[in-house]
């Protein structure tokens, strides 16, 4: 979902949204119905075509997502053996 809304923060088409999140069109139907439903993106017509943006909510969602990412990394980077940030997931 944080990759969906980091797509989205200045607006992106659902195409564009499934191609650079990797999701098939199903997923991401029930991801961008979701998103809309809680208010984190927003629905805007633009040029016949449907463009979601990240809302205000949507933005401090982010924010807080990135925060937790960072803490996460740091209370771990001493536990986690060099050679094993070296290997790919």
């Amino acid at each position: 979902m944080a990759e969906i809304m980091d797509i989205s923060r200045t607006g992106a088409l659902k195409t564009q949204i499934m191609y650079r999140a990797n999701l098939s069109f199903a997923q991401l139907t029930l991801y961008l119905n979701l998103l809309t439903q809680i208010n984190l993106l927003s629905r805007t017509p633009k040029n016949g075509k449907e463009i979601y943006i990240a809302t205000q909510k949507g933005r401090a969602f982010l924010e807080k997502h990135q925060q937790v990412k960072e803490l996460l990394c740091e209370e771990n980077a001493a536990k986690i053996p060099p050679e094993a940030l070296l290997r790919k997931f």
